[in-house]
């Protein structure tokens, strides 16, 4: 399978360097242009219609962010190239969009580039980059939405209903305050990555609580959520947590 790439990056030395490593050790990829101005992006990927897209986020003039956001129907694999801050990473991150930090590890491009593959070929590219460019245009984070895999594929939650996350050997159980709940194929630890630690935080290795559910805590160790739900607080989170809770 031949997937048609673009590289978009203003920098003409980092399109060489990534040009090189693709051939190098993804040769599946058919690079069919690649863009130093990101003005002329959107035209390029317009006609070119590629299957993937490799772009950086901090350019001169106009942003990765800019150049996605121009389309109304995204339906292309994504993977970022960039040394952008977190909330750009976070972004990428609720909407199980690739990317890599550079300067580029040649493993995790390789990983990368697998990935996109899969959803290449599972034709889900265009409601994942629907959801990343929505969340880019929404500041409070209680609004954005979060991928959940799960055993059926992958569904798409606001981040404000889930009221915690529950680690179940391996797996992970997602109780929300307005539906029963769902369990995900990931562990705990992936979602412990996606999560703002001012909003959600690790009381135990077992659970994740949405702060904003919290109602009480109980001097033997529980924290109470909304609808009378008892949660265990580890000994060696218990200073910390209660540190938080007071700010």
């Amino acid at each position: 399978m031949s997937i048609k790439t673009v590289i978009i990056d203003d920098e003409p030395k980092a399109i060489a360097i990534l040009v090189n490593k693709i051939k190098r050790f993804c040769p599946e990829l058919e690079i069919v242009a690649s863009v130093s101005k990101p003005q002329e992006a959107f035209d390029t990927i317009n006609e070119l219609q590629p299957d993937l897209i490799f772009i950086d986020i901090a350019m001169p003039g106009m942003t990765g962010f800019d150049v996605l956001q121009q389309f109304t129907h995204p339906n292309f694999e994504i993977i970022f190239a960039t040394a952008f801050d977190q909330y750009a990473l976070d972004a990428i991150k609720h909407c199980a969009i690739g990317y890599l930090v550079k300067p580029i590890d040649n493993e995790d491009l390789v990983e990368a580039v697998i990935n996109a593959r899969r959803n290449i070929e599972d034709k889900n590219a265009l409601q994942k980059n629907k959801l990343l460019i929505e969340n880019l245009g929404i500041q409070k984070f209680q609004k954005k939405k979060i991928v959940i895999p799960s055993t059926d594929g992958l569904e798409f939650v606001k981040v404000k209903t889930i009221s915690h996350f529950e680690g179940v050997d391996g797996y992970t159980k997602i109780h929300f305050s307005n539906r029963k709940s769902m369990l995900s194929s990931h562990s705990i630890g992936h979602f412990k990555k996606l999560l703002d630690e001012r909003e959600f935080y690790h009381v135990h290795k077992s659970y994740i609580i949405n702060m904003s559910y919290v109602e009480r805590y109980l001097n033997d160790g529980y924290v109470v959520l909304q609808g009378d739900i008892s949660i265990p607080v580890s000994r060696a989170k218990r200073t910390e947590f209660l540190n938080q809770l007071k700010q």
